[in-house]
């Protein structure tokens, strides 16, 4: 019975290691690193900036505007009449709940966009991804999260180089 148990355990030990000697070529992609530098990334922030300038613009006139009330209820409202004083504060009021509302209104359709192109370049990146993939022969090939990737298996680089070659 210890023989074959003995037998058993040298059989898994030899299969072990025949298993773990294959050769794999394992590669890293590096997600956040890709959608910074990578051409199509930045061509498509650049594309959201022009997107979003006049709504921005609009959003700065009137957050310059909300600002300039507060200073001038600040400075002469205790001189004011009270009725003056009331309606001053009334549209305060109103134009910071304005400006409120076009902010969350921005934030959220920026938000929505980005993640638009984002699925973009990240569909881009993933076609590279697989080419490389196929052309270099890697049996794994993987992206953030990861906890740790050496330098010697990350293929960031050739992907940024071969979306910008695109």
């Amino acid at each position: 019975m210890n023989r074959i148990a003995t037998t058993f355990a040298v059989a898994l030990l030899l299969a072990a290691t025949a298993a773990h000697a294959a050769d794999y070529k394992i590669g890293f992609v590096n997600t956040e690193r890709l959608f910074r530098e990578a051409a199509p990334a930045k061509r498509a922030q650049q594309k959201l900036e022009r997107e979003f300038a006049a709504r921005d613009a609009d959003l700065q006139k009137l957050t310059r505007q909300v600002r300039d009330l507060q200073t001038l209820l600040d400075k002469d409202g205790p001189t004011m009449g009270d009725a003056e004083r009331r309606n001053k504060e009334r549209d305060l009021a109103n134009q910071t709940r304005d400006l409120q509302r076009m902010q969350r209104e921005i934030r959220e359709d920026i938000n929505l966009r980005r993640n638009e192109e984002l699925s973009s370049v990240q569909e881009r990146a993933n076609k590279v991804i697989q080419q490389i993939a196929q052309d270099d022969k890697f049996d794994l090939i993987l992206q953030d999260p990861v906890v740790f990737a050496s330098q010697r298996i990350d293929i960031t680089d050739k992907v940024i180089k071969a979306l910008a070659d695109k």
